[in-house]
């Protein structure tokens, strides 16, 4: 074998070891991000079924809130049934957000504040929401180092020939951005 030849040879094996190696760091990158989804997933699940409890405890004392509390339980069941990603991420930063007008209405009925139940409901909720927010945190930082995997070169082409496609990013709303009116959270 001539010497062109054995270079030939090692340089298509240097080149299917890359093809092979980046690969596998793509596939490894998208089921972290599914992992992490699933955990996501798990956290979002604790606060659906949570919400109920909540409903039911607070729904005799809320009756000003009667309307929030319904579109609570609507957006719980859509979000439960969601399909695509960038549905339930905006059905449940909407579901964030009214979740803590209740909680703020929770503070205007000292009766509730004192109720054993509620309080503990409200505890549990605080800590859901908590780790919802780490567990977002946590998948979006997944989706950025594998959609910089995908788009950076040259692991880029093993990307595109492979099929490799983009996640989406856990974003809030644009209305979230904005600083909340605290003075129309208090009124009746």
């Amino acid at each position: 074998m001539s010497t062109a030849a054995i270079i030939f040879l090692g340089a298509i094996i240097i080149i299917a070891l890359a093809i092979i190696s980046t690969y596998n760091s793509l596939v490894g990158k998208r089921n972290q991000v599914k992992n992490i989804r699933a955990g996501v997933d798990t956290q979002l699940k604790k606060r659906y079924d949570l919400i109920p409890n909540l409903v039911s405890a607070v729904k005799e004392y809320l009756t000003h809130e009667k309307e929030t509390l319904t579109k609570v339980t609507e957006l719980r069941s859509k979000a439960m049934s969601s399909t695509s990603d960038s549905e339930a991420f905006s059905l449940n930063n909407q579901l964030s957000k009214l979740l803590g007008s209740i909680q703020v209405a929770i503070e205007a009925y000292p009766e509730l504040k004192a109720n054993e139940n509620v309080m503990h409901l409200q505890s549990t909720l605080n800590e859901v929401e908590e780790q919802i927010s780490a567990a977002r945190r946590a998948y979006n930082s997944s989706v950025m180092i594998y959609n910089n995997a995908i788009e950076m070169f040259p692991s880029n082409i093993i990307a595109n020939l492979f099929n490799f496609t983009k996640d989406d990013f856990f974003a809030i709303d644009e209305s979230e951005k904005a600083a909340p009116n605290v003075s129309e959270l208090f009124k009746k």
